[in-house]
């Protein structure tokens, strides 16, 4: 009974360890001759945390508010870019809004 209880201590410490991370953005440094501008854009991305230890969609938002940017302008990359948050709470959970803007950039294919 005691190495059960082990083991369950282990794992919850495992469980709540790895609801800890999160995915970072990708951000570069380019060359004005490595990219076209497309323009300006924006996006928001939401995640919660119910009961104030499990997240949902939380760790992967600044991703997802980047890539729906990108998208939104048909580009590659994002350079100049912001990030802003903000966030909200009801009964049981906390939701935390990304908003990315910045310029959406087209790589050139530079040899």
């Amino acid at each position: 009974m005691k190495y059960l209880s082990k083991v369950v201590a282990v794992a919850t410490l495992g469980l709540v360890l790895a609801g800890c991370t999160g995915t970072p953005m990708k951000t570069q440094q380019y060359d004005a001759s490595q990219y076209t501008v497309l323009g300006h854009s924006e996006a928001t991305a939401t995640g919660l945390l119910v009961l104030g230890v499990i997240p949902i969609k939380q760790n992967s938002r600044f991703v997802r508010a980047q890539e729906a940017a990108i998208k939104a302008k048909g580009g590659d990359a994002m350079i100049n870019t912001q990030v802003q948050e903000n966030w909200f709470w009801a009964w049981v959970l906390t939701g935390y809004t990304t908003k990315v803007s910045g310029d959406v950039v087209k790589l050139k294919n530079v040899q």
